[in-house]
């Protein structure tokens, strides 16, 4: 009987050491995962939920996450679509734990002056909001055009349509001083 007793508890002290290294391996992987584990990753896997971004420049943006590319995402909200240069962002809300990593070659190397590209030639009437050492600018008006690290925006009076005559001013800017570009969400979406 005493044999049985000391052989049971051996069985059960090597089952728990057993048990503690499995713990132990499943950390330091988990751990090493997290390492090689970018952002938009997270980003990615958050796609369709309700997040918060907190921007360098201070504003607050809370939305739908429909878009998490290489180097930009997009919020959506009742009334507005919101593109947001991840070098733009100070912190991220509601992301939860999980990754998704992004197979497609070609939708990996799709980034924010994609994105400028086809504001630009929608002719879409954007707020884009300017962040930085120097304070908070907000501008209204339409991207005439998107070069490899800049946009040429067409400042107008929001509301009317981009003429020539309507233009105040052409502010070329830096695609590292953009916080945001508020576009109208487009009918129907």
């Amino acid at each position: 009987m005493r044999w049985d007793a000391l052989f049971n508890d051996m069985e059960s002290q090597l089952a728990e050491a057993d048990r503690l290294a499995l713990d132990t391996e499943v950390s330091e992987r988990t751990r090493a995962e997290m390492v090689s584990l970018p952002l938009e990753d997270r980003l990615r896997a958050a796609v369709g939920y309700r997040i918060g971004v907190h921007l360098m420049s201070g504003d607050m943006v809370h939305g739908e996450l429909t878009h998490a590319g290489a180097d930009a995402l997009v919020l959506v909200d009742d009334q507005h679509q919101v593109l947001i240069p991840y070098a733009a962002a100070a912190r991220y809300v509601g992301l939860g734990r999980y990754a998704r990593a992004e197979n497609s070659p070609v939708r990996r190397s799709i980034g924010l002056a994609h994105a400028l590209r086809g504001l630009a030639r929608d002719r879409a009437e954007l707020s884009v909001t300017i962040g930085g050492g120097a304070g908070i600018l907000r501008l209204a008006g339409v991207i005439d055009r998107v070069g490899r690290d800049y946009i040429d925006l067409a400042t107008v009076i929001p509301g009317e349509a981009r003429r020539s005559q309507s233009v105040s001013q052409v502010s070329a800017i830096p695609f590292t001083a953009l916080a945001m570009i508020r576009s109208r969400k487009a009918t129907g979406s």
